[in-house]
């Protein structure tokens, strides 16, 4: 970094979640003068922080499942990760609750994890480390060698095949988990992975099914003080390169010249030029909004409209006076229904009477999230995208979460009704409106192997030269890892600072 700021050819990046945040860092890294552009006014995107009544929210993702993806943004930067950031190793990484009432934990341990087989179903466990080794060999395949691959041609998905075929990438996550333990239970609490990623896992690829193995392999870690301290790190290490995090900075258009990305205009008129364009936005607002129709073939708007999009997600945040020191950090609580819930989810499209939830308590591992002698937690239900009509207004979202609260209380929070000090909901709406995803999707494009790899948007823009994508939308796909991993691609097709002219 001994060229001045002046010197230094630009790069900006549109949007401040991981993907984008990861890209500045790596950009800066190879040369480039990064500005990244933030239209709301804190960074992080789905990633944001917000305080209420003295409780730390973290808006999105709660866990770090490939801490390496992190260290080595810190080690481009001269620094350790651990400089900034403190990562706690969660056991068990979740408990899951049945409708039946049984449980079924999840750790790193493998004889822990065969007695929570035998605990549900004794003659499950041979299949289980069939799985298992099932799941490892897809990691290495899927993850390893896949993960930061281009796939910019057909070339590069024609040599993924043989690897993706071998382990009968054409069956579903479920159908994997099917093939290899036959208690429903099971079948579920090895199948669900790919809903952290806006998967159906009835109808992913199998391939999706690393996501247990990776968990497995790295651990699942909490970030102390909350995720958003890694967003903070990471604005810190853009900061230490020169580069610039500018909020409140909304991009209109991104400007083509000769096919070519020139740079960005902003809501207020102000343009800046660049010799490269990162988005970080979803990919159906980047082609059918910011980039001219006339400079977009592939990603028209007619395709991006018909294209297949993840569930959304109903978020209530909420902290309690008092607390449930039984709960874990992370416990997942099922409804009655599985495949027939996510049918209606992904296919049907409508809101049913019956859910499933996530709650995400983080003051079992971290007291500072809430004031003393109090809980923090946020509550998540995975409900349909707004492409099936559901209006969610102030009537509806209401009754909505008094169902949830009322679910919570008769399984794993009894008495919580009452006890509530700070509230906050986020509806389909909030994605649509507030993080311009296309129909209020969460996760962007639904993970489906004709849009995965080669058929997903590709980090490198098929019909703008200099226009780069990172994030949920583009490969390999949502997920802290998916995300961060995607601006690892960029080193592959983004030419290095130090030679820009």
């Amino acid at each position: 970094m001994s060229a001045s700021a002046s010197e230094r050819p630009h790069a900006i990046v549109i949007g401040s979640g991981f993907g984008g945040l990861a890209a500045a860092v790596r950009l800066g890294a190879r040369g480039y003068r990064v500005t990244v552009l933030e239209q709301l006014d804190r960074p992080g995107g789905r990633a944001r922080v917000f305080r209420q009544d003295g409780h730390v929210f973290d808006a999105g993702p709660t866990i770090v499942t490939a801490p390496f993806l992190f260290e080595e943004l810190w080690e481009l930067c001269g620094r350790k990760l651990a400089d900034d950031v403190t990562l706690k190793p969660l056991d068990p990484f979740y408990r899951i609750r049945f409708d039946d009432g049984s449980t079924f934990a999840a750790n790193a341990d493998p004889e822990f994890m065969r007695q929570q087989v035998a605990k549900l179903s004794p003659g499950d466990v041979e299949g289980y480390e069939r799985f298992v080794k099932e799941s490892e060999a897809v990691f290495k395949v899927g993850f390893q060698e896949l993960g930061d691959v281009p796939f910019s041609s057909l070339m590069d998905m024609a040599k993924a095949v043989p690897g993706l075929a071998r382990h009968q990438a054409w069956r579903s996550v479920y159908q994997h988990v099917a093939a290899c333990v036959k208690d429903e239970r099971l079948r579920l609490a090895l199948s669900f992975h790919p809903l952290f990623i806006g998967g159906n896992p009835f109808s992913v690829t199998s391939v999706y099914s690393l996501i247990a193995y990776l968990e497995r392999h790295w651990g699942v870690h909490w970030t102390m003080g909350g995720t958003g301290e890694l967003v903070r790190g990471l604005v810190g290490l853009i900061e230490g390169q020169g580069g610039t995090v500018r909020l409140n900075s909304e991009v209109t258009e991104i400007t083509v010249d000769n096919g070519r990305a020139t740079g960005v205009r902003l809501a207020d008129g102000e343009t800046l030029p660049a010799k490269v364009v990162v988005s970080n936005a979803d990919v159906a607002w980047t082609y059918g909004r910011l980039v001219p129709a006339a400079a977009n073939q592939r990603w028209t708007k007619r395709k991006l409209v018909k294209s297949r999009y993840s569930m959304s997600l109903f978020v209530w945040y909420f902290g309690t006076q008092g607390t449930w020191p039984e709960v874990d950090h992370h416990s997942i609580i099922l409804g009655p229904r599985y495949k027939g819930l996510l049918n209606d989810i992904f296919h049907h499209k409508v809101l049913a009477e019956d859910f499933s939830l996530y709650l995400h308590r983080p003051t079992a591992t971290d007291p500072s999230m809430a004031p003393e002698g109090c809980d923090t937690f946020y509550v998540l239900s995975p409900v349909p995208n707004l492409a099936g009509g559901e209006v969610w207004d102030e009537t509806r979202t209401e009754s909505y979460r008094q169902a949830v609260e009322k679910r919570l209380e008769e399984t794993v929070l009894p008495g919580l009704k009452g006890r509530v000090t700070a509230s906050k909901v986020i509806t389909p709406r909030h994605f649509q409106d507030n993080l311009l995803s296309m129909y209020g999707a969460a996760f962007g494009l639904e993970p489906v192997f004709t849009q995965s790899a080669w058929f997903r948007p590709h980090n490198k823009s098929e019909d703008v030269d200099g226009l780069y994508l990172v994030g949920a939308s583009t490969h390999p796909g949502a997920g802290l890892p998916g995300v961060v991993s995607s601006a690892r691609v960029l080193d592959k097709v983004v030419p290095d600072g130090r030679n820009v002219a």
